[in-house]
């Protein structure tokens, strides 16, 4: 293997690969070895690693990092990507779907709703589509509104999925709606890095919140950040609580306009704010590097929760430490 860029004997174009090396990505993490080569002969894929793993490289918040990702990687070939989401203007989302990108990131719902309501832009001559998160998209409240998808779509076409977690409807999927895919699931005796210490705090239930708060402060004598997550009228009043005491911090769920959502998760990235107080919508595929503590604040009901939430720190195979509360 190259030494000096051990992304190019992947088969990748000259011009991706020296763009790998100006990011800063040195070597290709397993699922990216294993997977882009068939990707690249144009087979389907299934690919199950880890959260954290390298696989968005390889949903609102998730599609604009995605995008984040696509302009940096394909800059050098002057690449256009277009960004379709809920809680942002659908007339301008219409105007870019019909200047033709060469890729579109969307959420299965606003996707849905383009296409049954304008005939601006169609879906007829996609060559590649990939679902990140599979699961969720499968398994979640998104079946009617990816079948509206699908319905558009060109049966010549080549499909990935990438997902942290195998499951039952990954599986029929495999059988029945692709075309005999390669598939690769990292193999592992857990479903978290190895470099991810994981903690219990076991207290008084009624007294919670004042735990949290001493917890939080105490950390970040030592450590500048920390996720949280929570359900979103109980969020808020932690966030009040937090500026009561001097804590600066930053509120991120669903009952938040678009625009401010990214504000906020755009100031906690950039170290402006070093704490996010967020609900399952910051659970999956947001890549920030430099997250230290994770405490869920409530545990969640389903394992592979779990691992999603405790997925944004520890990533691409940085030591850090979470906390369970």
């Amino acid at each position: 293997m190259d030494r000096n860029n051990p992304f190019k004997e992947l088969g990748l174009n000259e011009w991706l690969y020296n763009q790998c090396k100006a990011m800063g990505l040195s070597k290709p993490t397993q699922i990216q070895t294993n997977c882009i080569p068939p990707i690249l002969e144009g087979k389907d894929c299934i690919g199950c690693a880890k959260t954290g793993s390298g696989k968005t490289a390889a949903f609102a918040e998730l599609a604009f990092q995605i995008a984040e990702q696509f302009n940096v990687l394909g800059k050098p070939i002057g690449i256009r990507v277009t960004v379709i989401t809920g809680g942002l203007d659908m007339m301008q989302q219409g105007i870019d779907l019909s200047v033709k990108p060469h890729i579109v990131i969307s959420t299965p719902g606003r996707l849905a709703d383009h296409l049954e309501s304008c005939d601006t832009f169609s879906l007829k001559k996609i060559r590649y589509l990939v679902l990140d998160e599979a699961d969720r998209l499968i398994e979640d409240d998104f079946g009617e509104q990816l079948e509206t998808v699908f319905k558009v779509l060109p049966k010549k076409r080549q499909t990935l999925l990438f997902s942290a977690t195998m499951t039952k409807s990954l599986k029929d999927l495999q059988d029945v709606a692709m075309n005999t895919p390669f598939f690769w699931q990292q193999k592992s005796e857990t479903a978290t890095v190895d470099e991810l210490s994981q903690y219990y705090v076991l207290i008084p239930a009624d007294v919670k919140d004042a735990y949290l708060v001493h917890i939080v402060d105490k950390y970040l004598e030592k450590l500048p950040k920390s996720f949280h997550y929570d359900i979103y009228k109980h969020l808020q009043i932690l966030g009040m609580v937090f500026a009561d005491l001097g804590i600066q911090s930053v509120v991120l769920h669903s009952m938040i306009r678009q625009k401010e959502r990214l504000a906020s998760l755009a100031r906690f990235k950039s170290n402006q704010v070093n704490i996010l107080i967020a609900t399952d919508v910051a659970s999956r595929g947001l890549d920030i590097p430099t997250v230290d503590l994770i405490i869920n604040h409530n545990v969640p009901n389903r394992p592979k929760d779990y691992v999603h939430r405790v997925g944004r720190t520890a990533r691409a195979g940085r030591g850090d430490f979470f906390i369970k509360q």
